[in-house]
């Protein structure tokens, strides 16, 4: 298990907009804000740290646990609202599992974001 993880992004301001609305519907909240970096997390923890400056050069994979299927479907509309884009709708991941219930987003980065509850 990670405590958390950090990442690169260009436009620090467009990446807070981005985490802040599709990570509220799965509980995350902006933990830290100052002007080269922002963390996010549950009840005041850090799991999430986002560097401004020039992003990564290999996009990164971030899921998070969400606590139903509305939470997923929130998470999805929330983030194209706000310079996230497409990269699978809401459903279930048959592939996956049966009761695996998921939606990605690349941030504005290009990093896929995934929100998943298994029902």
């Amino acid at each position: 298990m990670f405590d958390h993880v950090g990442i690169r992004v260009k436009d620090l301001n467009v990446s807070v907009r981005f985490y802040t609305a599709a990570l509220d519907p799965l509980g995350f909240e902006l933990t830290s804000r100052d002007e080269s970096s922002a963390s996010f997390g549950a009840k005041g923890a850090y799991s999430l740290w986002l560097y401004g400056g020039a992003p990564s050069t290999t996009p990164a994979h971030l899921a998070f646990t969400a606590p139903n299927a509305a939470a997923v479907d929130a998470f999805y509309r929330e983030g194209l609202k706000t310079q996230g884009s497409d990269n699978g709708a809401p459903g279930v991941r048959q592939d996956y599992s049966p009761n695996y219930y998921a939606a990605f987003l690349y941030d504005p980065d290009g990093n896929n974001v995934e929100a998943v509850y298994l029902r």
